[in-house]
């Protein structure tokens, strides 16, 4: 539940003052203390510093604290209005700082909010089990949800009191005192590992850079690659040599196409040993204290494992049932990983080699394999894929499908200078939101992609208050002299984000805390992995891909051979995303809390599913932020259990034509708008008018 009161995001400190002379302070202007004068009340980040954080969360909780006491003291029965509803619109300074301050510490995080982000966290998670453990409040919101099937409430209504209801029981609201104490203490302790896992990582990131002096270690390497390498130097102090780091736009390409094998070694054992190399950086013990004590924390509820816990709420349901899906995957995956070695390892004999295919050979000996079947490699696709082109196709899908169109403003304040900005309408011409896009690495940034709601979108008081989205990435940068030329993965990665920011753009809910992506995480990722259809069919790239110089559409010799190869490399990339899912339920569905060695967890998990040597897991748990600081935990596999959902509904346009409106907007009403306001199989089989198939899923992978 994104709702402050149950969030792990909430602090009190004491507000800044500033001293004009002897014995006289004046308290210093606050932007988060008034209304934002700014187009649509976005956040002024150019007059947000660092020292406004601790003031806002501390009156915000104040706040919260005064709103519940009033729920609490009303001496009027419960009803859903004066007790759910209205803790439901309480928080609402907390609200709007905690937006603010998660988006930056993601995107753009320094010194001053990294350590903000530690006195936060058991503050946080105090402030959270201070209102879930509230016996007064438990009282009045259970008399309310023993009262619900003689209430006369709206679907969504009926759905904010069944989970607030689960909420309170699963925060520990019915424990005797003793267990309520311990569970403070474990999601206190939980908390402050959270922000250390993910701030471990970002620095680990960070500290390494393989530096090439000799331009023979260059053997294979695209000239873009060199330029990017060359520009990376320049900017760590390092003029005339090269720099490659292990953030994918530097990391992959390197991988992909050096000679140097022993180089292409060192970086990859950089990449899987990060957060494991026995430094103040390590989070080996961080891993396994945060599953020992989620395992203790099930056990005080009454749960068999923390997978129990987690997957009450999403579509699984159960742990048996996410590893019956992972199993009907693994046995199909790992044949044609083994194949695809196969043909690696045949090429390496070929070239005179005698090596045995090894994790770091994988990308390089892909790429050459895909060149001499298909006539097609990365190189030559990325011309096509200019960055603003890609994040443009993606707009114009967007517009084909709803009729919303995208607006660039410069008059709306920014958190960096790689930041745009766009005003999102709808076919109507109404304001929906502000959608920022940010999509280079920095070092102030975490890894990867996603999207952050900065402002959730809910109605109050028959206003709907529209939200604010933003998309991360970290695609490659230009170069001198050349625009931001992306992989087709990358370019694939884009439309994913973007779908999640349609799922928060186009939301139409009351309350803030059932809205945009506010849904089970086994559900949450069909609204981004959906748009990765439309990106991959040929028809769509026609519109998109475009030669940045000439400006003329991919071609049609070169769309074909995209399409002959569409199942290449899948079984390497299916059978490495199920281990790291298998990791994760093997941490989560442990039923004694004991902190084990988890490097040699790891191992052990490898060798039970029986990966093959050639492949390593895609995270290994040092570094798997997903599960240990993302929120993902017990829930990786939704990415691949929400793929059987989008290729099954992208089947429905199939069946249809590609940018049907009226698919289109049942797509829309039935599941982009609703949010978390009912139970998500309701909502697609709405849409589809019967549950989802597995073959699409199959299909589209080359697995069936």
């Amino acid at each position: 539940m994104k709702k402050a009161v149950f969030v792990l995001c909430l602090s009190i400190l004491v507000c800044a003052a500033c001293g004009k002379k002897a014995g006289e302070t004046t308290v210093m202007a606050n932007p988060f203390f008034s209304e934002f004068a700014t187009p649509f009340g976005v956040p002024p980040f150019d007059l947000i510093k660092p020292e406004h954080y601790m003031p806002a969360f501390d009156r915000g909780m104040a706040e919260q604290k005064k709103e519940v006491e009033v729920i609490t003291s009303n001496a009027e029965p419960p009803t859903f209005a004066n007790t759910v509803e209205a803790l439901e619109r309480s928080g609402g300074l907390l609200n709007k700082v905690a937006g603010v301050f998660n988006n930056l510490t993601s995107s753009n995080t320094n010194e001053a909010l990294q350590k903000i982000d530690k006195e936060l966290a058991p503050k946080l998670a105090q402030h959270g089990d201070d209102i879930a453990m509230n016996a007064a409040l438990f009282a009045r919101v259970k008399a309310v949800y023993d009262e619900k099937g003689r209430l006369t409430l709206a679907t969504e209504e009926a759905r904010l009191l069944d989970e607030t209801y689960k909420d309170f029981v699963r925060g520990g609201a019915g424990l005797p005192p003793d267990k309520q104490a311990r569970l403070r203490q474990v999601n206190e302790e939980l908390s402050v590992l959270a922000v250390q896992f993910g701030e471990n990582v970002l620095k680990e990131n960070n500290v390494f850079e393989l530096v090439i002096e000799n331009e023979a270690d260059l053997a294979g390497l695209p000239p873009a690659v060199t330029a990017g390498a060359a520009d990376a130097a320049k900017e760590r102090g390092k003029p005339g040599k090269w720099v490659f780091t292990l953030h994918k736009p530097s990391l992959i390409p390197f991988l992909q196409y050096s000679e140097n094998r022993g180089l292409r070694e060192k970086t990859f054992k950089a990449y899987i040993h990060r957060g494991a190399n026995g430094n103040e950086l390590d989070n080996t013990a961080l891993a396994s204290k945060e599953a020992a004590l989620r395992a203790e924390r099930a056990g005080l509820l009454g749960y068999k494992t923390h997978a129990d816990y987690v997957l009450e709420k999403n579509m699984s349901k159960t742990p048996q049932a996410v590893y019956d899906f992972l199993g009907k995957l693994w046995k199909p995956a790992l044949v044609r990983a083994k194949a695809e070695a196969a043909d690696m390892q045949e090429l390496i004999g070929k070239e005179g080699r005698d090596f045995k295919l090894a994790p770091w050979d994988w990308w390089y000996y892909a790429e050459k394999v895909k060149k001499a079947k298909y006539d097609l490699d990365d190189n030559a696709l990325r011309p096509y894929f200019q960055l603003e082109n890609v994040r443009d196709g993606a707009f114009m899908v967007a517009n084909k499908l709803y009729g919303i169109t995208f607006t660039e403003r410069a008059d709306i304040p920014k958190y960096h200078e790689d930041v745009r900005v766009f005003e999102v309408k709808d076919a109507d011409g109404s304001h929906l939101a502000v959608l920022y896009v940010d999509y280079f690495p920095r070092a102030s940034k975490q890894g990867g992609a996603w999207m952050n709601n900065v402002r959730e979108q809910s109605i109050r008081d028959g206003k709907d208050i529209r939200p604010v989205i933003s998309n991360n990435g970290n695609f490659s940068k230009p170069t001198a002299g050349e625009p931001a030329l992306i992989s087709y993965e990358e370019a694939l990665t884009l439309f994913h984000e973007f779908g999640h920011a349609l799922h928060g753009i186009l939301t139409r809910c009351n309350y803030e805390s059932l809205s945009g992506t506010s849904v089970p995480r086994d559900f949450v990722e069909l609204c981004s992995q959906i748009m990765e259809n439309w990106a991959a069919d040929p028809e769509v790239l026609k519109m998109y891909a475009k030669h940045y110089k000439t400006g003329e559409p991919i071609p049609d010799a070169l769309l074909e051979r995209m399409q002959k190869s569409r199942f290449f490399n899948q079984g390497f990339e299916t059978v490495e995303y199920l281990a790291a899912s298998f990791l994760d339920m093997d941490w989560h569905t442990r039923t004694e809390a004991q902190e084990l060695d988890a490097v040699k967890f790891d191992a052990e998990a490898m060798v039970r599913i029986g990966l093959i040597p050639e492949i390593v897991s895609r995270y290994l748990s040092p570094y798997f932020t997903h599960i240990f600081s993302g929120g993902y935990s017990a829930g990786y596999y939704s990415y691949l259990w929400a793929e059987v959902l989008d290729s099954d509904a992208f089947e429905a346009f199939k069946e249809t034509s590609l940018f049907d409106r009226a698919t289109a907007e049942s797509f829309r009403k039935n599941i982009l708008e609703r949010g978390g306001t009912e139970d998500p199989m309701v909502l697609y089989k709405r849409f589809r008018g019967r549950e989802p198939k597995i073959e699409p899923l199959l299909k589209k992978r080359g697995l069936d």
